[in-house]
């Protein structure tokens, strides 16, 4: 009983925590993160259930999002992270996670190889053939709204006692996941009502811009948090600090191009390249974007600012808009012929110079109304050839130690058609 206390007050403890972060894939790592401690799991997988068209029918699927696994981990280099495959699973009973979220039960397995007789569900091997790893113990726990509306499963893997030995999920962990769940749930409920709201901005900016997608916004986020952390790995970050500066930095990455929504029509939607006027004109869209998070209220709002106001400094001083005042216009350094100095160096906030790399990756890697994409051996060319000039070099060190991760996220979220 006395275990049983010290396990719910450290749950109410990471319900609190996991409640504070407003970024959905950020929250989604860490909630499975903290079921797998909870319940001293191995491994696990986070699913998120997404309604689909197929044929002209909506369908609901369960979209594989995350995956964790501690043995697999330490075989790893230092700093790297596992790679895995992006795919949905169909909700209905022929898996063990799809049986979880179709039911809205609990599933517990005790040996993933010898399932009981009749059920209707099976488990998939292939997994383990090809990673080397051994499934046994495996608990799905359902993620539903207190009006029974399903968000996602939970499935963890692999629970280990003291020794390190594999043993089922017991009854007490059947206890603390359900309860864990019902918090999990409320904290989720939350981050989608943020990301909604962003997504909203977005498509508000492409109504304006066609080049300001959801997922090319999804995609520039996760690159720009893929790249921090490890440069926060690189340069001994706290992990609280790390962690807090992450959920807002991945959101605030998604508004870098807010601004356009006060350029002109006649400009965002020309099929070709940009006049030299017409380019002038397109620049003033940085310091309209930082002009909106003029009235700071908290450091997502800062880093807002600077990521909007920054994203177009180059590391050699040769970007734009410069030292200005976003809100009034006015030169804040000038060189001797008057005109107003860019940012260079370390002068740029890291938050900018980061996304200046996520984002002109991005677009050389997408097709526009006037190129096609590029094929991938040019672009890791030009952002190699714009270190030191473009982009700061240590991060384009840093973009090339994560490329896997990097190509992970594009397959994660790719371009609608």
């Amino acid at each position: 009983m006395a275990q049983k206390r010290m396990n719910l007050r450290s749950i109410m403890k990471i319900d609190s925590e996991c409640i504070q972060i407003q970024d959905l894939d950020l929250l989604l790592e860490r909630i499975l993160l903290e079921a797998r401690r909870v319940l001293h799991a191995d491994a696990g997988s986070i699913y998120v259930k997404e309604t689909v068209e197929e044929e002209g029918i909506k369908v609901d699927k369960l979209a594989f999002k995350y995956s964790q696994n501690e043995t697999l981990q330490k075989e790893l280099p230092p700093g790297q992270k596992l790679i895995y495959s992006i795919f949905s699973l169909p909700l209905n009973d022929k898996t063990i996670s799809g049986y979880c979220g179709l039911t809205q039960q609990l599933v517990n397995v005790p040996d993933a190889y010898n399932l009981p007789p009749g059920v209707p569900y099976s488990f998939g091997k292939s997994y383990d053939q090809i990673s080397g790893y051994k499934t046994t113990s495996i608990l799905s726990v359902p993620l539903k709204t207190a009006e029974g509306n399903l968000l996602g499963v939970i499935q963890v893997i692999n629970s280990k006692d003291d020794e390190g030995n594999v043993i089922p999920f017991s009854k007490n962990g059947e206890f603390l996941i359900s309860h864990f769940a019902v918090n999990a749930t409320m904290a989720l409920q939350k981050a989608q009502l943020i990301r909604t709201m962003i997504l909203r901005m977005i498509k508000m900016a492409e109504l304006r811009d066609p080049k300001e997608t959801g997922t090319h916004v999804n995609r520039v986020a996760g690159y720009t948090v893929e790249i921090y952390d490890r440069w926060a790995a690189h340069n001994e970050i706290h992990e609280d600090i790390k962690e807090k500066f992450k959920d807002s930095l991945r959101i605030a990455s998604m508004l870098h191009d807010v601004g356009k929504v006060a350029i002109s029509d006649i400009i965002l939607k020309k099929p070709a390249k940009f006049t030299a006027e017409e380019y002038r004109i397109m620049q003033h869209h940085t310091a309209y974007g930082a002009a909106l998070f003029d009235d700071t209220q908290s450091a997502l709002d800062i880093l807002s600012q600077e990521i909007a106001l920054c994203h177009h400094e180059n590391w050699d001083g040769t970007g734009y808009p410069g030292w200005i005042d976003p809100v009034t216009g006015a030169t804040l350094k000038a060189g001797d012929n008057g005109k107003v100095l860019g940012k260079k160096g370390s002068e740029i906030p890291l938050a900018g110079r980061i996304v200046s790399l996520a984002d002109v990756f991005d677009a050389l890697c997408s097709r526009r109304a006037y190129k096609d994409p590029w094929a991938e051996e040019n672009v890791l060319k030009e952002i190699r050839d714009l270190a030191g000039t473009k982009f700061d070099p240590e991060l384009v060190d840093i973009f090339f130690e994560i490329l896997p991760g990097i190509k992970q996220i594009q397959k994660r979220y790719p371009e609608a058609g």
